[in-house]
């Protein structure tokens, strides 16, 4: 019994940390569908630059791995209506716990670039926090076919 609960938290584990894995969204990595294509490339200066964070999609995989550990843990704790109990508390509490712990997981750091094109246009890019930008730096947006930008020096 001990060993079937030992493989069941580990593969809840894995499976939080698989599911919780987000696409890079950085000025450095490509996905495979943009490698070898033809971009537009636009050039401008930096207006301003501001630390602000990606909140990646939540798939509750923490909150179910959460539980399941928490009611073990609690199925351990006392006996008849008293272990009941700790097992409907632990399981809440690891469910929260669990949640908590994905979106910590899926939140990354991130840049908002302000950026002056010297058409004249102003552009606002988000991207990872990958590279350093100061106000007055020259850059490239560079705007793949699917649409998305990225900023780099």
């Amino acid at each position: 019994m001990r060993k079937t609960m030992t493989n069941l938290f580990f593969g809840l584990l894995i499976a939080l940390f698989t599911l919780s894995c987000q696409a890079n969204q950085g000025s450095r990595t490509y996905s495979p569908g943009q490698a070898q294509q033809a971009m537009q490339v636009y050039y401008g200066t930096i207006l301003k630059v501001s630390d602000v964070q990606i909140q990646g999609q939540q798939t509750g995989a923490g909150a179910v791995g959460g539980a399941v550990v928490g009611g073990i843990v609690g199925s351990t704790i006392g006996s008849g209506r008293g272990r009941r109990l700790a097992t409907t508390g632990g399981a809440l509490a690891g469910a929260a716990a669990g949640s908590a712990v994905e979106g910590g997981m899926a939140t990354r750091p991130a840049l908002e670039l302000e950026v002056e094109m010297d058409d004249g246009r102003i552009m606002v890019v988000v991207q990872e926090k990958d590279d350093e930008f100061a106000v007055g730096d020259r850059v490239r947006l560079i705007k793949a076919q699917d649409g998305t930008l990225r900023v780099r020096q």
